[in-house]
């Protein structure tokens, strides 16, 4: 690699280790989710324990948190106290997740209450703290509510924000609990040294996600194996850190979408250039992470193409060159259609070959896409597309190059945020 570089954006390890984590659970209709969130963890090699407050017990029992991570539970301060078990617990925690929370555990936990044992242990702790809330809607607008949440994380806890969907009877809303395993992603991601500081609070991003699909009749198409992950990971991780957040998802079918993203579907790469252009005005970040396709067929078929008959567009297909969105928002920057000072981030996936280096064929495409941050990195069997974990290289326009950290995508997330909210 000829050119220099720097030093990681954070300096935290972004490599999976086995974690001791707490897994608090409170009483909700939700709290049957922890069963997989603790599943989540114990799977993944992370050393669990289960503690539940007494309302928690009232919907999941007890038997069934210690069959799955294989420790007693208990909810009360005078279990145990020869261990001094309300201390300990929290003293060993490398990590502490509660999942769901409700309106009420917050308010203690903001208030420096200890009255069960899961309390006593959030005041002991100096670990990593994440809290998922699920909660009415109504609950969670409250003020009061409000304000607990904006107390804890000035206290550099990280409270996620609720999903939006279907809760208790016919009510829909916020409010309602993330899916486990985004859960587990996030808190791992903190528990790794990750910053989840609200710096982004005020920052409109936009970011196009997923491998794009261009029609060759009504059930084949042209496409890559990309699973949208490193995009949705982006935006979960800008949401968490306060950004409004609008992604463009391109033919996701198994992601769920990021609690507090505005998601857009579309399928062909001409489609998400019209989102992305339609959608980039205010923005002040524009994240290009989508795999898009270079050529689409020239004429779809209107039926499907019988190889029985001998269609020749089976065998032959004529393309077209498609837009080339990265470039083309830039040149709206430059044409004044955008504001001057939008940060605009691009990918390239390279191979690399007997010419060129991944890198030096990134910072090709660095140069003649006139974007101001580039992330590269080495696609191909079993690397990146449709993988949990990435690393690369940031480029920046100034010729700086900054390695990213071999991690999931969601550490890899916080990395390149950490490097974005500089240039911001």
């Amino acid at each position: 690699m000829n050119a220099a570089t720097s030093e990681s954006p954070r300096n935290f390890d972004g490599a999976r280790h086995p974690h001791n984590i707490v897994v608090g659970v409170c009483g909700g209709i939700a709290a049957f989710k922890a069963c997989q969130l603790v599943r989540e963890f114990t799977e993944g090699g992370d050393q669990v324990r289960v503690i539940p407050t007494n309302s928690a017990l009232q919907f999941v029992g007890a038997a069934t948190f210690e069959a799955l991570s294989g420790n007693p539970v208990s909810t009360s301060v005078f279990e145990d106290v020869h261990e001094v078990a309300h201390v300990r617990y929290g003293q060993e925690a490398d990590g502490i997740v509660i999942a769901p929370a409700t309106a009420d555990f917050l308010a203690r936990v903001a208030a420096g209450r200890a009255d069960d044992l899961l309390a006593a242990t959030v005041l002991v702790a100096t670990c990593p703290v994440v809290i998922a809330p699920a909660m009415h809607t109504e609950m969670w607008n409250n003020p009061a509510t409000q304000a607990n949440v904006a107390t804890l994380r000035e206290r550099g806890i990280v409270v996620l924000n609720p999903a939006v969907g279907r809760l208790t009877g016919k009510d829909s809303g916020a409010g309602r609990l993330p899916d486990p395993s985004h859960i587990a992603a996030v808190a791992r991601t903190v528990f790794s040294g990750a910053s989840m500081e609200h710096n982004l609070t005020g920052v409109n991003v936009l970011i196009s996600a997923g491998g794009t699909q261009e029609v060759i009749d009504p059930v084949r198409f042209i496409g890559n194996h990309s699973s949208g992950r490193q995009g949705f990971a982006l935006a979960e991780i800008a949401v968490q850190r306060g950004a409004t957040v609008t992604l463009v998802a391109a033919n996701n079918s198994t992601l769920p979408n990021p609690p507090g993203v505005k998601v857009i579907p579309v399928e062909t790469t001409v489609e998400l250039q019209h989102a992305m252009h339609n959608q980039a005005e205010g923005a002040d970040v524009i994240i290009m992470a989508a795999a898009v396709a270079d050529f689409r067929p020239a004429k779809p078929a209107e039926h499907k193409m019988k190889k029985s008959q001998g269609d020749a567009g089976l065998s032959t297909i004529e393309l077209v060159e498609n837009p080339d969105v990265l470039a083309s928002l830039v040149e709206a920057r430059a044409g004044g259609s955008l504001a001057a000072e939008t940060v605009i981030m691009g990918f390239a996936a390279e191979t690399g070959d007997d010419k060129q280096s991944i890198l030096e064929y990134a910072q090709d495409k660095l140069q003649s896409k006139g974007c101001d941050v580039l992330m590269c990195n080495e696609v191909g069997p079993g690397k990146v597309f449709g993988q949990t974990t990435n690393q690369g290289f940031l480029l920046d326009s100034d010729g700086t190059v900054t390695e990213v950290a071999a991690g999931s995508k969601h550490v890899v997330s916080a990395q390149i945020w950490d490097k974005l909210a500089l240039l911001l």
